[in-house]
């Protein structure tokens, strides 16, 4: 086995936050919208896009298990730029 996972080789190594845009299909009713917290949701007629900082890639596979608990259609996550408005 080898060990090429970059925190594998400097464990000291810091992890830096991540701005993602999720989108779901459909509209999130504000109780659907406040399970996500720590985002912050724009609902379109066919899609919510919500966007967040997440601190690492094991707190985004909590937002996506998340996502798959309360019956969502994921359509798409992204990572953004921090002030990206898109």
């Amino acid at each position: 086995m080898t060990w090429d996972h970059p925190a594998w080789r400097d464990p000291g190594r810091c992890v830096t936050p991540a701005a993602y845009e999720i989108r779901i299909k459909g509209r999130l009713s504000d109780s659907l919208s406040g399970a996500f917290e720590d985002f912050t949701a724009a609902v379109r007629p066919a899609e919510t896009i919500m966007r967040g900082e997440l601190r690492d890639q094991s707190e985004l596979h909590g937002v996506l298990d998340q996502i798959q608990l309360l019956g969502l259609e994921l359509i798409e996550v992204r990572q953004v730029e921090q002030n990206s408005q898109s």
